[in-house]
């Protein structure tokens, strides 16, 4: 008598540390990556947070040169999430996502995988920040220097999602250098880099439905204690629900042919 034996699904669908420990190890080797990621928000943090009197100005409990500081985390999470989420295209080029059609890997699986990851370069990033601005002079309280952190890297999640999504829809030999001017715009446009309300009350309006309006008021308001967390926080999960199921969506698109 023969059995056949039958095909078990891996647990979680596939997801595991190995698979993230791996997907880590391909991303720390890109140069260009580490830099972008990791480097270049505490630069502009040292050039556009510490000079003139802003150590000495007040921002809400600390000082304008903390508040700019947790802004170039937010920024730095940002980058790095979607960084993260955007390596899909390189596999998408090689063919590997379409490989994954005949693996047991399911879709919520390898995207859980991707958001995790951009989620642990994240909150390298946002260390990273904070330690360089922690030597620079920014003044915050205590609790804020935690609360801001974790908040920023927490929130980032909505830009490894993006990330993926847009792994998925552009060219993978150019697809940071058109998401990282992308980025630098809706940053501008959602307050990160400059108080909505400085531009009058048509920008603030437009800015609150852009998805880094609610990154930002979030990361900022345990310094400030300014801002609506409601609006803040439906922003995050709605952005994140949106490019979540985008990223499903092109990835059942792209593994369905084979």
């Amino acid at each position: 008598m023969t059995a056949v034996a039958e095909r078990k699904l891996p647990a979680l669908g596939g997801f595991s540390p190995q698979l993230l420990a791996l997907e880590l190890r391909r991303m720390v080797r890109n140069r260009r990556t580490v830099i972008f990621t990791l480097i270049l928000p505490a630069v502009f943090f040292l050039l556009f947070g510490t000079g003139g009197d802003l150590k000495t100005q007040r921002a809400g409990e600390g000082n304008v040169t903390g508040y700019i500081l947790v802004s170039m985390a937010v920024y730095g999470a940002m980058l790095a999430a979607t960084s993260g989420g955007a390596m899909v295209s390189l596999e998408r080029a090689a063919g590997w996502s379409r490989q994954l059609r005949l693996t047991p890997l399911r879709p919520m699986a390898y995207i859980a995988t991707k958001l995790t990851l951009a989620m642990v370069v994240g909150a390298i990033s946002v260390l990273v920040a904070m330690t360089v601005g922690a030597f620079a002079g920014a003044e915050l309280p205590a609790h804020a220097w935690i609360e801001c952190g974790l908040l920023a890297w927490v929130c980032s999640l909505v830009f490894g999602a993006f990330g993926l999504f847009m792994g998925y829809l552009l060219p993978s030999e150019n697809v940071m250098q058109i998401l990282g001017p992308a980025l630098a715009v809706l940053s501008f446009a959602g307050g990160l880099f400059a108080p909505v309300d400085t531009f009058g009350h048509t920008f603030a309006t437009i800015a609150k439905f852009t998805p880094v309006y609610g990154v930002g008021e979030i990361a900022r308001y345990p310094l400030v204690h300014d801002g609506n967390l409601w609006i803040a926080a439906l922003n995050v999960l709605a952005w994140t629900a949106v490019f979540a199921g985008g990223a499903v969506w092109r990835f059942r698109r792209d593994t369905a042919r084979v």
